[in-house]
């Protein structure tokens, strides 16, 4: 295990990388090392601008693959964020390669994140009706893009969920898994949280198609208005 220190923000790491490249952006401000996903990733500052930072390829702690299959698949998201482009979507504005691996580089969203495992989910839960309305139909509105432009929304969960609480904005993230028409499902149990997952995404062989992405809008309704997965 290697302690890293980087501007006062301190994280381990499998083995030691290089972040040389961190500096031509801004100072690190915070970091997020402890995804299953095999990225690391960074907030930084430059004056009063702020960014996030995904990496790929650093041997992070808690990753569930190797670096080599972290880096290809950050690089396959590049064409993803940029074909579903959308004012409800965390706009990506770099991407590069980088000495053993790969860097993408978002604009930085002052929010929190619904997912459990962060802590605020109670308080998503606590919102006002109008409140939820309002997160919904930007769900909703960034979804019907996805299906036009031919996508099929996988792994989307209540991680994915980024709202300012203060202006009320909401913001989607973390779209790296999802994959354009056609599909089929070709591992049994594919990528994501259960709570939120079609059946076909749980049999092998099967297309996953359209009704797919409109059972993920049934069920995320249900993880927001109440129910959750007892749907009864």
């Amino acid at each position: 295990m290697v302690t890293k220190i980087i501007e006062d923000v301190t994280f381990e790491l499998k083995e030691d990388f290089s972040f040389y490249f961190l500096s031509e952006y801004g100072k690190v401000f915070t970091v997020f090392d402890k995804q299953d996903s095999g990225y690391i990733c960074f907030g930084v500052q430059n004056g009063y601008k702020k960014l996030f930072l995904k990496v790929a390829g650093a041997p992070t702690v808690s990753s569930n693959v190797s670096p080599d299959v972290a880096i290809n698949r950050l690089k396959t998201t590049v064409s993803i964020y940029q074909d579903l482009r959308h004012p409800k979507l965390i706009e990506i504005i770099e991407h590069k390669e980088i000495k053993g691996g790969y860097l993408t580089v978002f604009e930085w969203f002052e929010g929190e994140c619904m997912g459990k495992q962060y802590g605020k989910f109670n308080e998503f839960i606590d919102l006002s009706l109008e409140d939820k309305f309002n997160i919904y139909k930007d769900i909703l509105l960034f979804h019907q893009l996805v299906n036009q432009q031919g996508y099929i929304a996988i792994d989307f969960y209540d991680g994915c969920i980024l709202y300012n609480f203060t202006s009320k904005q909401t913001m989607i993230c973390d779209i790296e898994f999802y994959c354009k028409k056609p599909v089929i499902n070709n591992v049994g149990r594919m990528p994501g949280s259960s709570r939120y997952m079609s059946p076909e995404e749980f049999q092998l062989g099967t297309e996953i198609d359209e009704r797919s992405n409109v059972f993920l809008m049934g069920a995320t309704a249900f993880q927001l208005f109440g129910g959750g997965s007892d749907r009864s």
